[in-house]
């Protein structure tokens, strides 16, 4: 009995490991550093699934049933400006702002909510899988579904248009989450862990990663969760980033 115990727990430490953020050192990976410019007060109850700057204010999409909104939110001082509900049915996920529309995922409901950028509903959008992390390259939408897989997509029809594969070397790099895009490369949260990946855009190879663990310091007892969220601030060429039920969000300089 013993050994058998043994050997399941065995079993479950490898399957940990393979699908742990180390894989990603499997290889020769560069390690980013960063430095905290500002901390702002972020809504501890918002289940945080995708933030986006757009002239200069922060827009957040959080999650959970029942609790997911779309939110317009003023920086500095962390106030919610705007907000709209999803339906208790709709469990919301990444957001993204391309051509003056607000596109919104939902997680198991395959649904895209498009709105203008007064979150006036336009219309919606249906794909398979689930909806993650969302982000666009200024001219098309790019996706996670919580694989290894990131498509791209149209904005006008969201037709799949290509897909790549997020790898290290020959190593696949699930839990691919929330997104952002920056200068011909995707950052990405790796769910469940204190990391973001810098991925190349064109081809899915990981080209260094960022360890985000411990940047969360509060005396704040509530209840939080993982490390989610990065938005690329082109006003002040640096990145905000949080977590979900997070009291506090970092404006940070990635040192390459």
């Amino acid at each position: 009995m013993k050994n058998k115990i043994n050997y399941i727990i065995i079993i479950l430490i490898l399957v940990l490991t393979l699908f742990s953020f180390p894989d990603l050192q499997a290889e020769e990976i560069k390690k980013l550093d960063y430095q905290i410019l500002e901390s702002y007060h972020h809504d501890p109850r918002a289940f945080t699934q995708g933030l986006e700057i757009h002239n200069n204010h922060l827009y957040e999409g959080t999650g959970l049933y029942g609790r997911s909104s779309l939110r317009k939110v003023e920086i500095e001082s962390g106030q919610v400006l705007k907000q709209i509900n999803l339906a208790k049915e709709y469990f919301g996920e990444g957001i993204t702002i391309l051509n003056s529309k607000i596109y919104q995922l939902s997680w198991k409901e395959k649904t895209t909510f498009v709105y203008d950028l007064n979150f006036n509903l336009i219309k919606t959008f249906s794909y398979q899988r689930e909806g993650w992390g969302l982000a666009n390259n200024g001219e098309q939408l790019i996706m996670s579904n919580g694989s290894e897989i990131i498509s791209f997509r149209d904005p006008e029809t969201f037709e799949l248009l290509k897909k790549i594969e997020v790898k290290n070397g020959d190593q696949k790099i699930k839990n691919i989450n929330e997104l952002e895009y920056h200068n011909g490369f995707i950052y990405a949260n790796i769910w469940q862990t204190d990391y973001i990946a810098k991925i190349n855009a064109q081809n899915g190879n990981v080209t260094a990663y960022l360890d985000l663990s411990g940047i969360l310091k509060t005396d704040y007892d509530g209840e939080i969760d993982v490390l989610n969220g990065i938005a690329y601030d082109p006003a002040n060429d640096n990145f905000l980033v949080t977590g979900k039920l997070w009291p506090k969000i970092y404006r940070i300089k990635i040192i390459e």
